[in-house]
């Protein structure tokens, strides 16, 4: 399926896809083994700072896989320059990979995106990315990490 925004809405309104796998930790589980900013941002849905990402500026070749789970969820090739300070992406590796939610949090209309393994908070989709899906994933960097490719 090719990711739009139409696609996005439906399924944080009517449901995701099924996740490949499921993993399930405790609060004390993930506790242990993230940093406190890991483990704010993921598991207490928290944001980084803007600009200060170590994923911001990174342009390697390889996979964004879930900090938590380590599934593969963005490819380098989808990811932009957005000028907003996080890592941007225009659609995920796969499309049961990623769970859509909407947030509605601080007086806003948007729409969460999670890891469909692990629940792990990513950050949010928009609707003002480039061609071809015209969506923009803006990812803490604290949420993913690269697995890059060998030569």
């Amino acid at each position: 399926m090719k990711w739009q925004w139409t696609t996005v809405i439906s399924s944080a309104r009517r449901g995701n896809p099924e996740p490949p796998r499921r993993v399930e930790k405790t609060e004390a589980e993930w506790e242990a083994i993230l940093t406190p900013e890991q483990f704010y941002i993921t598991r207490k849905h928290g944001t980084e700072r803007a600009h200060t990402g170590e994923y911001c500026e990174i342009h390697q070749a390889g996979l964004y896989g879930c900090r938590c789970c380590h599934t593969p969820l963005f490819d380098s090739t989808q990811k932009f320059e957005s000028g907003t300070g996080w890592p941007s992406f225009t659609e995920p590796v796969e499309d049961h990979v990623i769970k859509y939610i909407e947030d509605r949090s601080y007086g806003m209309q948007r729409i969460e995106v999670q890891c469909n393994v692990c629940d792990a908070h990513l950050g949010h989709v928009f609707p003002d990315g480039p061609a071809p899906t015209g969506l923009r994933y803006c990812i803490n960097s604290a949420s993913i990490i690269l697995q890059e490719k060998k030569a």
